[in-house]
């Protein structure tokens, strides 16, 4: 088996999680199966370099220094926003050389500004994404899943999103086995699917701020299986269903809907991580109705089957009888 280096860029104002998050992954994976990774650190000056929360991180070596590595991580925080140029330049230097190019975070503006994204489909932090396809057009920048794969180029969300990044690619190189033991010493599922949403519906939405509305979000969230139409919820409300449309896009910045759609799809998903509930079951208590209606809701918005989504999130689930 071949060794794999890997080498992780620091930076002033870099975040700490983003560095020591898929570290762990990786350093876990080297102990369980020796002599799979060698894992490098290291800063365009060799010097210590301190964290957006204070943390000095101490590297390896100089980046001047650093041979050109298997995988090229490269991660986020306040010190990609404006980053150093000579940063930008090493990466374009050296970054075509390396066999993968990562990014947690906002580690994605530094490899844009390097032209390593030209007609990539790329994702960052949400709150980064518009800001990095007006910065950068020729980069396809998908804000919804947790990371995503284009070629040799993978990147993520932000930082627990790395986590779940460099599980897959531990999988990827030494099976399903070794990131399953890595997942489990650092109590993290195995694994969340890369196109799995960044967010929650309830934090995808706003909440609404007059209390009929905000009571009506919370009895959709508790009520997935009951009838959320619109008429039905605006009675709720003790609105007009044309004005409680109206007033329910105003405030939370969605239609009633699509809110009830991300609902519905988040309680299947929890319901097929957490429970062995069959697929029959967990589409009824989710207000699909059907296998084949919450089928289609997962493809359309996941890209996997429900028994796909299974097997990647829970591996350990056997679905009930």
């Amino acid at each position: 088996m071949a060794q794999r280096t890997l080498l992780f860029v620091l930076f002033d104002g870099v975040q700490s999680l983003d560095v020591t998050g898929p570290l762990e992954v990786f350093a876990g994976a080297e102990t369980h199966t020796p002599g799979s990774y060698r894992i490098r650190t290291a800063s365009l000056d060799g010097g210590p370099v301190r964290s957006s929360s204070g943390l000095t991180l101490v590297p390896d070596g100089s980046l001047a220094d650093a041979a050109d590595p298997h995988t090229l991580l490269v991660p986020g925080g306040e010190g990609t926003r404006d980053p150093e140029p000579r940063l930008v330049e090493w990466l374009r230097e050296h970054g075509p050389g390396a066999r993968r190019l990562v990014s947690v975070c906002t580690g994605a503006v530094p490899l844009a500004r390097a032209g390593l994204l030209d007609g990539r489909r790329v994702t960052t932090h949400w709150a980064y994404c518009d800001h990095l396809a007006r910065r950068h057009p020729a980069v396809r920048v998908d804000p919804d899943p947790i990371f995503v794969r284009d070629g040799n180029v993978v990147t993520s969300a932000g930082v627990t999103a790395g986590i779940d990044l460099a599980l897959a690619l531990v999988e990827e190189d030494l099976g399903r086995r070794t990131a399953l033991t890595v997942a489990r010493h650092l109590v993290v599922f195995l694994r969340r699917p890369g196109n799995q949403a960044q967010f929650s519906a309830q934090l995808s939405a706003q909440t609404a701020r007059r209390e009929p509305l905000r009571d009506v979000q919370q009895w959709i969230s508790e009520h997935p299986d009951g009838d959320l139409g619109v008429e039905a919820l605006a009675a709720r409300a003790a609105l007009s269903p044309r004005h409680f449309a109206r007033a329910f896009h105003a405030e939370t910045g969605t239609t009633p809907g699509r809110y009830v759609d991300r609902v519905r799809l988040e309680h299947a998903r929890r319901l097929l991580e957490d429970t062995t509930d069959g697929v029959e079951r967990i589409a009824r208590a989710s207000g699909y109705g059907t296998p084949e209606a919450m089928r289609r809701a997962f493809l359309r918005t996941l890209g996997v089957a429900p028994a796909e989504y299974r097997r990647r999130f829970r591996p350990a689930a056997a679905p009930a009888p």
